[in-house]
């Protein structure tokens, strides 16, 4: 038998056939080969999944605030979970991608010139400096005297134990420990405001 007779017969073979499907399906009305099928499948899964991932990202705070029915300003409660009352008293909690208040700006569009941003004149903001840095100077200067304090009372890990303490001696470790904290805390204090002043 030649080829020409085996495409004129009135069956058509499906399983384990290596044929050319555009040859065959001119003969033969069957669906696709499973492998295109899923593929097929597959591709509009994703295309449908990026659609849904897109719309959820252009939702806004205020959006979705309106959608749980709130009735208070959302509340952040992380970085992209906010809580509100709704009208029954009830409290809402819903997601933000990303947190944001505002729709995500389009790729054309850019951020807004600082050309018509208000300056400050040097005097005025001399000024203004010299003003933070003699706040942090008392800032500085009473953290110090706290340390001083803090030191005394601490007498180097050994205060004198006071009378309700001789008995318990655990609550004479707590108040070493609270009184240890108390140093460490102004230390570091005065680290950050020295740190701030040498800006």
């Amino acid at each position: 038998m030649r080829g020409a007779d085996v495409g004129s017969a009135p069956f058509c073979v499906r399983a384990g056939a290596r044929l050319h499907w555009p040859a065959m399906s001119a003969r033969c009305p069957i669906s696709p080969p499973a492998p295109r099928r899923r593929r097929a499948r597959a591709l509009a899964l994703a295309a449908a999944s990026l659609l849904a991932l897109d719309a959820a990202a252009a939702a806004t705070l205020a959006d979705r605030a309106r959608e749980s029915g709130c009735t208070t300003k959302p509340v952040p409660m992380s970085s992209a979970l906010f809580k509100c009352t709704t009208s029954t008293g009830a409290e809402a909690f819903f997601n933000v991608p990303d947190g944001r208040s505002e729709p995500a700006p389009s790729k054309g569009t850019s951020a807004p010139a600082t050309a018509n941003f208000p300056r400050v004149d040097a005097d005025t903001q001399k000024a203004r400096d010299d003003l933070r840095r003699k706040v942090l100077a008392d800032e500085l200067a009473t953290e110090e005297k706290l340390l001083a304090d803090a030191r005394t009372e601490y007498g180097n890990g050994a205060p004198a134990p006071l009378a309700e303490e001789k008995a318990d001696a655990e609550r004479y470790r707590q108040r070493i420990e609270h009184l240890r904290q108390s140093v460490q805390l102004h230390e570091r204090n005065i680290d950050a405001l020295k740190k701030e002043l040498g800006r």
